[in-house]
């Protein structure tokens, strides 16, 4: 039996104390395809880090384990050092450099020289390059992508599938390539694209390079794999060949476990006022945002008064788009009616003035103004667009101690543990700091409040007071809320439906306790209906 091409055995991560990867166990055979599929968080990234020896690991204490390559132990400190030993990858985000032609990216480091008279004086540096052997082996790779583009038209410009494919050709000009590994290769192409490159990595793994595919699209996990492995919040769920699975069985051991939820009691099954249907607060009609990265692509969805309607779906899809479109961050086109008006869209006054809020997912970034005081920034938005806090009169003077008084409520109703209301906001803990972001929004006393990602890059202990937070809003105040989250544990606990946003469009909308292959299967393009399941 031949030696495993790569052999992970017992790898486990932390970053700053928290597990990340437990004892992952995972072998990959020469030529063979492994697709490695999980939720958004289940350590695929990482695992893939170590692999290829990024910085983020030695610089983070590096990792708990072995590395066995070709039946040899080994620990990459750069992806150089991993290149040197036959592994490639292609990121997810294009690596190419758009000012040079495609020959030259696919050599780029690995130019092939020639002497010249200077060269023959001065040194082998100071060589001519070889473009007709560059040529050639650019050729080569391309020919065996089944690419019949130029190999000197430069790469601006190309279309996005031809920019994948003149990727994966850099990666096996290399020549001692073994390994290749693809981070989510086709959520770029178009259908017929993404059908020639499950082609070509089948031919190239017909060759005996082995293929690590990183997908959430289970239709190409099943027309490709040889072998299956599932990883959820950082553990091994399965690994196995892909006959031992169906697509249902696959989205549900990537949601993984049950949710216990919070008992809320659906939209639909709530009492309707006064004998009445629920009515509306929000209509969204061909919701379109081009927000880079989140790109919405068209979306109907109705918002009902009073509830809390959780945003989920895959990284890249576009649920955060939503809030960011709806609040005029980002270029927007569609019909928005918000409580009966037709709501302006790319301008972000009208909504505040509306009576929307917003906590955004990018809280240093948007939420918050740094380097000011929690007092400031709790009431820094309601001041703006709503004059409160201002002493009568012509000049709009601040009313400094209305503002102290009301942050002190703030901070004892939000628990923002601080030294007080003029402690710079930089300098609290990112936990503390999403409380400051939730208790500028209530006090802007919104009639509907869009939350995104509210508990990312918090501890374990203020991600359960943040949600609790949001839930009281709406319990006790009436708040209608859109909270998104990458999160689904986090959807489900306080949510009375949730909307699954996929490639830009409503997947489908579930109800807190469906079933965990109803989601997996929605956040993977398929709906159970597809597969049969009920």
């Amino acid at each position: 039996m031949s030696v495993p091409v790569l052999e992970m055995k017992n790898i486990s991560k932390s970053y700053y104390g928290t597990q990340v990867l437990k004892e992952i166990n995972l072998t990959v055979k020469q030529g063979e395809i492994h697709c490695l599929v999980g939720e958004n968080g289940a350590g695929k990234s990482t695992l893939m880090n170590i692999l290829f020896g990024m910085s983020v690991i030695s610089q983070t204490g590096g990792y708990e384990g072995e590395l066995v390559i070709n039946g040899d132990i080994r620990e990459f400190g750069s992806p150089k050092e991993a290149i040197a030993a036959g592994i490639g990858m292609v990121h997810q985000e294009f690596m190419l450099l758009p000012g040079f032609s495609v020959t030259e990216n696919i050599k780029l480091n690995r130019e092939v020289t020639k002497p010249n008279f200077v060269s023959k004086v001065f040194g082998h540096k100071l060589e001519s390059l070889d473009r007709r052997k560059m040529a050639q082996d650019a050729r080569t790779s391309l020919d065996k992508l089944g690419m019949s583009i130029d190999e000197w038209v430069p790469v601006a410009g190309l279309p996005v599938g031809h920019l994948q494919f003149v990727e994966i050709a850099r990666e096996i000009d290399k020549g001692n390539l073994q390994l290749l590994v693809l981070d989510e290769p086709t959520a770029v192409l178009t259908e017929s694209e993404a059908e020639q490159f499950l082609e070509v990595i089948q031919r190239l793994a017909n060759s005996g390079i082995s293929i690590m595919f990183i997908t959430h699209r289970l239709d190409e996990v099943m027309a490709v794999a040889d072998t299956i492995t599932i990883l959820k919040d950082g553990e091994l769920v399965k690994s196995a060949p892909r006959q031992s699975f169906t697509i249902a069985q696959i989205a549900e051991l990537m949601v993984g476990r049950k949710v216990q939820t919070s008992g809320r009691i659906g939209v639909h099954g709530k009492p309707a006022k006064d004998g009445g249907a629920q009515k509306r607060l929000l209509e969204v009609r061909d919701l379109k945002v081009n927000m880079p990265g989140e790109r919405l692509r068209g979306v109907d969805l109705d918002v009902f008064e009073g509830e809390i309607l959780g945003i989920g779906g895959l990284a890249g899809h576009g649920k955060i788009a939503l809030a960011n479109g709806i609040m005029g961050l980002y270029p927007s086109g569609g019909q928005v009616r918000f409580n009966m008006i037709d709501l302006p869209l790319n301008n972000p006054k009208a909504a505040l003035d509306l009576g929307l809020a917003f906590v955004s997912e990018d809280r240093r970034g948007v939420g918050l103004v740094l380097e000011d005081s929690i007092a400031n920034n709790i009431v820094l938005t309601s001041m703006q667009t709503q004059e409160k806090f201002l002493k009568p009169g012509p000049f709009k003077l601040k009313d400094i101690t209305g503002i102290e008084e009301h942050a002190r409520r703030a901070i004892q109703q939000f628990d923002i543990r601080c030294t007080g209301p003029d402690q710079i906001v930089r300098r609290l803990s990112g936990g503390n700091q999403q409380k400051v972001c939730l208790a500028r929004a209530f006090t802007q006393e919104p009639k509907l409040l869009f939350v995104s990602e509210p508990t990312r890059g918090i501890d374990i202990g203020a991600k359960t007071r943040v949600l609790e937070l949001i839930s009281e809003l709406n319990r006790r105040f009436g708040v209608t809320i859109i909270i998104t989250s990458s999160e689904l544990a986090e959807l489900r606990s306080i949510s009375d439906r949730i909307a699954i946003i996929y490639e830009g469009k409503l997947a489908g909308i579930l109800a807190p306790d469906a079933p965990d292959v109803a989601y997996g299967l929605l956040m993977a393009g398929k709906s159970p209906e597809e597969v049969g399941v009920q």
